[in-house]
């Protein structure tokens, strides 16, 4: 039996329907954040600031002693970045330390740590070596352990889970050389067969790919009788006959991660293996990440934590016209912004991961909003930190140790961070992604109002629906309480951080006005304005922001020694957060979107052919995707098992 070699085709509007399937379709938990782009803002919702259960925080606290421990005698970051590999003995010793079971149950021998621990952990490891930090997050965070802790059957979670939790690495195989964020032309297949699947197929950066011992893997099952069909989920151990890992890929960062090509040949797997029902595999994958992508926000935290102490101590040693450079205003003001930003992560960080531990709240938007901000913000604050290190931030670590200074790996962070803004949902998908979410209230009382398919009596229909939910929502949009001076006192100290709550809340429905005038306006065709969209989810990930860090530093307040030192940070990132507001609010409808795609046109076209002329281009030949037709491997197998 051979898999057919023809890719799917699809429309534009088939992809969007495999896209809105897969989509968590009902609220059934209240959203701070899909409250907050409603234009209501609910306090109530992460205030007082959540904590961790005494008896989880000890345990964490026990770990993260260990870990630290074994970061500062163990683990040589300088190392693992020259010879672009973690050493076996690492890895080895990870296992032994229970890291890749920090969020498996502890029945199934893993440490059973909270989301909050557990990204404490993964800022500290990935601060001695950002590598470190991907393996363990992409093997706990969207490899095996979490889709089975969340649709795994029992059987699977007692076959897989320990194995997990102490010897095997585990990785997640969506992307194929040409599907990325559009799955539903994804051309893996899986063919039932008897008591098996048979898969044929090719999947691109498997990160812990060339390393992994199991996979999770995404292919396409034919409907066919008896069989569903559709995008399904299998877990599939590395060495079975016909998994081939054809290549280690090799990036301008995270050059110890484990990533590689691996193609499927007539891979037999027993269908006890596949996750959940058939045609679920994406509603899989999205839930996963729903609380998977918070991992990288803790890897942006610690990069922040860490350009901040380089950014003071250095400040303080270079001298220029007879003061430290910190004293001058033009790199002081870099030094708040790296200091306020990094506070400000951290605390959509924590607030996000306990949430997500409370299970009180639906936290899709939030842990999406939490990848996006973290994702983009820290790496500004890299590049503020190569500014302020100047020639020395451009020059690396082992070159400065060459010559005898410090060896302050400052360009390795930036080259580091900048896949976090395309891993996980690439910055673009991300903003149309909670850009849908944002609007879900709006299309579930009026989208077939704006659907050209539907009947004039499911558009009447779909009117007077909309006409009672407006009746009832608009008017709340005009007065609130951030009209109030006196308004969430609770936040009036020495330090007044209630005028931003009562910023925040005012310009929560401000952004809910703009929205409903864009959907007035535009109807059917706001889903082509992603511009506009994306200046309305940034103006949201800014207010979610804003309000985290009010309540971190509230919290910290009433627990901490350095509370109003937190007040003054929460304060400092307010009011920059404040200024990017407005600039992305007069962009909403000052733009040059028109001239942008008008310029677009012309560049596709070749009227601009000449622009490019007077260079060389020293790419090499080859094909711009490669090839990717099923069948038997011609390639080395470069799977390295780490035992």
């Amino acid at each position: 039996m051979s898999a057919p070699s023809t890719k799917p085709v699809v429309t534009e509007r088939e992809a969007r329907e495999v896209a809105e399937a897969a989509r968590e379709q009902d609220w059934r938990k209240p959203s701070f954040a899909k409250e907050l782009f409603l234009g209501r803002f609910r306090l109530d919702l992460i205030h007082p600031h959540p904590v961790p259960p005494a008896e989880d925080a000890r345990r964490g606290e026990e770990f993260l002693a260990q870990l630290r421990d074994f970061c500062e005698t163990k683990v040589d970051g300088a190392l693992i970045e020259r010879e672009a590999r973690i050493p076996d003995d690492i890895v080895n010793g990870l296992k032994e330390l229970g890291a890749f079971g920090m969020k498996i149950d502890p029945k199934y021998g893993g440490l059973g740590l909270t989301q909050v621990y557990y990204n404490k952990a993964l800022a500290l490891v990935g601060s001695a070596s950002p590598a470190i930090g991907v393996l363990l997050s992409a093997h706990q965070s969207i490899g095996v352990p979490q889709p089975l802790k969340l649709f795994g059957t029992q059987e699977q979670k007692e076959k897989f889970l320990p194995r997990c939790a102490r010897t095997d690495i585990s990785a997640f195989l969506l992307t194929e050389p040409d599907v990325g964020s559009d799955p539903a032309r994804l051309a893996t297949t899986a063919l039932p067969d008897g008591d098996d699947y048979i898969l044929d197929g090719v999947k691109l950066w498997t990160t812990n790919g060339v390393v992994a011992d199991l996979l999770v893997v995404m292919a396409r099952v034919p409907k066919s009788e008896g069989h569903k069909g559709g995008i399904t989920a299998f877990v599939v151990e590395t060495d079975s006959p016909g998994v081939t890992v054809e290549n280690r890929n090799a990036f301008m960062g995270l050059r110890g991660i484990e990533n590689g090509v691996t193609r499927f040949h007539q891979v037999r797997v027993p269908a006890a293996n596949r996750v959940g029902p058939e045609g679920a595999g994406l509603k899989i994958a999205l839930t996963t990440l729903n609380t998977g992508r918070l991992s990288l926000p803790a890897s942006c935290v610690a990069a922040g934590k860490w350009s901040l102490k380089i950014a003071r101590e250095w400040s303080a040693a270079r001298e220029q016209w007879g003061k430290p450079i910190a004293h001058h205003e033009a790199v002081g003001s870099k030094i708040s912004f790296i200091a306020a930003t990094t506070f400000a992560l951290e605390a959509v960080l924590d607030l996000s991961s306990q949430m997500a531990d409370e299970n009180r709240n639906d936290i899709r938007i939030e842990g999406a909003l939490a990848k996006l901000y973290a994702s983009e913000m820290a790496w500004l604050v890299a590049d503020e930190l190569v500014q302020i290190r100047g020639g020395r931030g451009f020059e690396t670590a082992e070159s400065l140790r060459a010559r005898g200074e410090k060896a302050v790996p400052a360009e390795q962070v930036l080259r580091d961070l900048r896949i976090n803004r395309i891993f996980e949902g690439s910055t673009e998908i991300m903003h149309l992604l909670i850009a849908r979410e944002a609007v879900d209230a709006h299309l579930s009382v009026a989208g077939d109002l704006i659907d050209p398919d539907k009947s004039l009596s499911d558009k009447a229909k779909a009117g007077a629906n909309a006409g009672v939910f407006y009746a009832k929502w608009l008017p709340k949009l005009v007065a609130g309480p951030g009209q109030l001076p006196t308004s969430y006192a609770e936040f009036k100290r020495e330090v007044d951080l209630s005028t931003h709550l009562r910023y925040v809340e005012r310009t929560s429905r401000k952004l809910a006005r703009s929205t409903f005038y864009a959907m007035s306006r535009w109807q059917g065709r706001m889903e082509t304005k992603q511009g506009f969209l994306g200046r309305i989810v940034d103006i949201g990930a800014e207010l979610f922001a804003m309000s985290a860090a009010c309540v971190r530093a509230e919290l910290l307040r009433s627990t901490e020694s350095h509370g109003r030192e937190a007040y003054q940070l929460a304060d400092a990132f307010c009011h920059q957060s404040r200024l990017r507001v407005e600039e992305l609010f007069g962009r909403l409808w000052n733009n040059t979107d028109e001239q942008d795609r008008k310029v677009v046109k012309g560049v596709m076209s070749g009227t601009y052919a000449w622009l490019e002329d007077g260079i060389v281009d020293p790419s090499g030949e080859g094909a711009w995707i490669a090839d990717a037709t099923p069948g038997p491997s011609e390639k080395e197998n470069v799977h390295r098992p780490i035992r």
